[in-house]
């Protein structure tokens, strides 16, 4: 499971899928101007969202 963590406050998050119960895992999505969005992807129905933030910035996954 991917562990999203602020470098600010050291507040950490784990994520699960609501559909399918699944960890998310860690993930890139390039998009068309080439500039790549550090996402969190579920491994089972391949949804995505943004990864989450925190003290106003994004948190990272060190994997």
């Amino acid at each position: 499971m991917a562990t999203y963590e602020c470098k600010q406050c050291g507040m950490a998050v784990n994520a699960s899928c609501a559909k399918c119960d699944r960890p998310l895992v860690d993930d890139i999505l390039k998009l068309d101007d080439g500039t790549e969005v550090q996402i969190s992807r579920c491994p089972d129905c391949e949804g995505k969202i943004k990864s989450p933030s925190c003290c106003g910035a994004e948190m990272v996954c060190n994997l």
